[in-house]
């Protein structure tokens, strides 16, 4: 079964862009794949070096990846600062690296811009620990966005440069993994984009139902359709495009019409839409209530799942130490 891993930053909290995108996702590789899941709270220290609490930080999203259908029996879920192999294998990495090609990549550019009081080796670096990440469980699909492709291809560059130096087979290449057509995007609140943290225009997982219904109050709209049948303007194709994922395809044909015979009113679309999202979050909202209220229990998932990434970590480690010429414990 080909091994497959992502990372999960442990910043804020999950929204409907990023369940009905990625995670579901995520849910259904699980049975299909052998997973490893992890919580990436060292690549967090790159932007925020003193993190506020970071082991609440790291519980809050697990409890929301538990609480979205990632099942720890199915694959290995974990925190990364739990699996202290990783370092190593970043320290070989970071040797066969060179200056060159960690100054050409293009996110190292956009956040050194973003930072520029904080530009730290960390974050120089930061392909050649995501490349360790990867390598440690040799993992042969990654799913990742485009912002990653060109670390994912230096993690590509790493595997076989260790491979052509030490004459070996050890590392395979990763591949990106890309969900296609099964990851929906999510329009934001504002009428354009997509649904994001950054843009403060999203719906979150944890959200109560009166949030969710005024949020959903104030999405932007227009005036109305003016003549029979016409095109949809972007903000109110966006709201066509959320009703659409989370509503019946009655409810949809239905508001359908009323736009096709200028009869629809917002308000009434607006509340609709509200009801079917607090009807598909209401679940959600009550398995992440559950977990968060048990943090032993949180604690032993993690570490059960520490547990088997490290297995997997040490049997890579044990390779390539014997593979350099170290000596192998």
């Amino acid at each position: 079964m080909d091994t497959v891993l992502s990372g999960i930053r442990p910043t804020g909290h999950l929204h409907l862009g990023n369940y009905f995108g990625a995670v579901r996702s995520f849910v259904k590789m699980q049975n299909e794949y052998n997973c490893y899941f992890f919580i990436a709270d060292w690549h967090s220290l790159t932007t925020h070096p003193t993190p506020k609490n970071i082991q609440n930080s790291t519980r809050t999203i697990l409890a929301e990846y538990l609480a979205c259908g990632l099942d720890p029996e199915k694959a290995t879920i974990y925190i990364q600062s739990d699996v202290v192999e990783t370092i190593e294998l970043y320290l070989y990495l970071n040797m066969n690296t060179y200056l060159g090609e960690l100054g050409r990549v293009t996110t190292f550019k956009e956040k050194a811009r973003q930072q520029p009081d904080n530009v730290n080796a960390g974050l120089f670096t930061y392909p050649t620990l995501m490349a360790a990440d990867i390598l440690q469980h040799r993992a042969k699909w990654v799913p990742v966005g485009k912002d990653q492709e060109q670390n994912m291809e230096m993690a590509r560059k790493c595997a076989r440069r260790f491979n052509n130096i030490y004459k070996t087979d050890l590392f395979p290449e990763p591949q990106n993994y890309y969900f296609g057509a099964e990851a929906l995007k999510v329009p934001g609140l504002d009428g354009s984009g997509k649904m994001g943290k950054s843009d403060g225009n999203c719906i979150y997982l944890c959200d109560e139902e009166k949030v969710v219904r005024k949020k959903v109050m104030r999405a932007v709209t227009d005036n109305g359709p003016q003549s029979p049948n016409s095109e949809k303007p972007e903000v109110i194709a966006n709201l066509f495009k959320m009703m659409s994922i989370v509503s019946s395809a009655d409810t949809l044909q239905y508001f359908e019409e009323k736009w096709n015979d200028c009869t629809l009113r917002y308000g009434d679309m607006k509340k609709q839409l509200a009801e079917d999202m607090v009807n598909v979050l209401n679940p959600i909202r009550e398995r992440i209530l559950e977990f968060s209220s048990d943090p032993a229990r949180l604690d032993k998932i993690a570490a059960a799942g520490a547990m088997k990434a490290r297995e997997s970590a040490s049997a890579t480690l044990k390779e390539v130490r014997r593979t350099i010429g170290f000596r192998v414990y």
